[in-house]
């Protein structure tokens, strides 16, 4: 396929905002599907303490041509001054379901 397919990923501490970045993203056809998974408890360091928070992970499914405009969508859209931004190739899978993914985020 000439079109590589990756899975972007964010985090979020709110639910609703998790269902709102995902939903977004869909509608603008920035990616196929987003996947949001059930909160989980991150622990970091932010300004030189450590915090706990609650968090919900958004998985994009696009291609690379769109990447870099779900990237800066999610940036603008996410309440976070530094969001969680990473990308993982994808490096196989079923045909049908990358053709989806390429078809889904192809703007019309």
């Amino acid at each position: 396929m000439a079109t590589e397919i990756v899975i972007a990923q964010t985090t979020v501490d709110d639910e609703g905002k998790a269902e709102a970045l995902a939903r977004g993203a869909v509608e603008g056809q920035l990616a196929a599907c987003a996947h949001i998974d059930a909160p989980f408890t991150a622990v970091y360091r932010w300004k030189d303490a450590i915090e706990t928070a609650q968090e919900w992970r958004i998985s994009y499914k696009t291609t690379t041509d769109r990447l870099p405009e779900l990237g800066a969508w999610v940036a603008q859209q996410h309440p976070y001054d530094v969001p969680e931004w990473i990308t993982l190739p994808v490096t196989g899978g079923s045909e049908a379901y990358l053709s989806w993914v390429v078809e889904e985020t192809t703007a019309s």
